[in-house]
C-alpha cells in the first residue's frame, strides 16, 4: 500500500510541476485558469487514490472469507 501511495505522490507532483513549466500553463495563468487545471488534475488524482483504497479494503476482505473458508 505504501508503494502505491509513494508512486500515486509522484505521479501528482510530476503533472504539477510539468502543468506549472509547459508554455500551456503561461496561458492558462494569463487567463488566470491554472487554479482550474491544477483542481481538475488534483480531483481526478484523488478519485484514482480512494478508489484504489476502495479496492485494496474489498480485496483484503475477500482474501480474508477465503482463508476463513479454508
Amino acid at each position: 500500500m505504501k508503494k502505491i501511495f509513494s508512486l500515486l505522490y509522484s505521479i501528482f507532483f510530476t503533472t504539477l510541476l510539468a502543468a506549472q513549466s509547459a508554455e500551456s500553463s503561461d496561458f492558462f495563468r494569463n487567463i488566470g485558469k491554472i487554479y482550474v487545471v491544477v483542481a481538475v488534475i488534483a480531483l481526478v488524482f484523488l478519485g484514482i487514490v480512494f478508489f484504489l483504497i476502495a479496492l485494496d479494503r474489498r480485496l483484503a476482505k475477500l482474501e480474508h472469507q477465503i482463508k476463513d473458508n479454508e
